[in-house]
């Protein structure tokens, strides 16, 4: 049954070279010649037993790279999320489908011993093992990574969790508006004056599923040089509080805490939403330059010698005075409240290449036309 069942999921392994000291690389056994159609991660096979974002996302990606991702469910329902919707295609939620695409699907009873087996035979024969339960389960059911290890030394083992395997959360199952709270994301998102803000998707889980992907791209190369598998531990709360950089930063440094600036930014000014007559336009003036070529579009050629305004520094410290006269904005009998968004989408796509500047929609607005840059 158990070679049946590799047979299904095709994860016969194709030609590794050996890398320098290792006994696995990432070598997919293609001619030289042939290589401007090989992916990345051709040859390598991925074991996913992760469920809902985080991990599906990290699996995701690496399969968009070229990686054969084999993902395993529980029997019956499958992954939560193939029933999170409205919409649907068929059967399957757009959520589902959004974060599995380029994978293999099959039904394992992880619970039952035939179950663990299955898992182990195909984990030896796969290049890395992730999965997302919460720490100890897994090992409890003898597919920990002391366990895989024992029969598979090659393998990247990543382990997604909500708290990382230690510590008081570390056996709180993670969600990403739990964590987004607790590290500090939402306390700093949303309007100025108003409550915390859950940003509009969830950006702590897609980001640890960045670092995750990243990470695991690491453990490969790694593994190509010292022929030995490893073990990166990945979680909710980690990723987040590494997302808040220059937040982070001002606080450790120079004791400043953070607060909610709604679409503003605190330390560049301008930066943020303007409001026009059918929807609001994003101005970012990253520097004087920039702030010099806003002014003119907007009329405003005074402003761009104002002792108040010269630099970026002194526009923040007068940041509401700036912000007030920009959103007024009187230039003859023009006012940025009475005016068309498309007609300054046309003048901004005028301006030089160091002006950036985005209408803000319901959808999104990728077409080169709808970007000025």
């Amino acid at each position: 049954m158990l070679a049946t069942l590799a047979r299904v999921a095709t994860v016969r392994r194709s030609g590794l070279r050996p890398g320098p000291g290792s006994r696995r690389g990432l070598w997919t056994g293609r001619p030289q010649a042939d290589t401007d159609n090989v992916k990345p991660l051709e040859g390598v096979k991925i074991l996913d037993l992760t469920r809902v974002l985080a991990g599906p996302f990290a699996t995701m990606n690496l399969g968009d790279l070229g990686a054969e991702v084999i993902k395993v469910e529980r029997p019956g329902a499958g992954d939560d999320t193939r029933t999170w919707g409205p919409p649907f295609v068929g059967t399957e939620s757009t959520y589902f489908l959004s974060v599995n695409r380029n994978k293999k699907s099959i039904a394992v009873n992880i619970k039952d011993p035939n179950g663990v087996k299955i898992i182990k035979e195909l984990a030896a024969i796969c290049d890395v093992f992730v999965e997302n339960y919460v720490p100890g389960k897994l090992s409890a059911l003898g597919l920990g990574y002391a366990d895989i290890d024992r029969i598979a030394p090659h393998v990247v083992y990543c382990s997604i969790t909500g708290y990382g395997q230690t510590g008081p959360l570390s056996q709180r199952a993670g969600y990403d508006a739990v964590a987004s709270a607790v590290s500090g994301l939402m306390h700093i998102t949303g309007p100025e004056d108003g409550d915390p803000v859950r940003p509009g998707v969830a950006m702590t889980d897609l980001a640890t599923g960045l670092y995750a992907c990243g990470a695991i791209m690491a453990g490969l190369i790694q593994r190509y040089k010292t022929g030995k598998g490893l073990f990166i531990d990945c979680n909710l709360l980690s990723s987040q509080v590494a997302c808040l950089t220059q937040v982070a930063g001002n606080y450790l440094i120079a004791r400043k805490e953070a607060k909610r600036w709604g679409t503003a930014h605190g330390s560049i000014v301008p930066y943020q939403a303007f409001k026009t007559k059918d929807g609001y336009l994003v101005v970012g003036a990253g520097n004087n330059m920039q702030f010099a070529t806003v002014c003119k579009i907007l009329n405003l050629p005074e402003l761009i010698d104002d002792c108040k305004y010269k630099t970026n520094h002194l526009r923040v410290q007068n940041r509401k005075e700036l912000i007030r006269i920009l959103s007024a904005r009187k230039s003859n009998s023009d006012l940025l409240r009475t005016s068309r968004g498309p007609h300054w989408l046309s003048d901004l796509g005028r301006a030089p290449a160091f002006t950036m500047c985005l209408k803000v929609g319901a959808r999104p607005s990728f077409l080169p036309e709808a970007i000025c840059a």
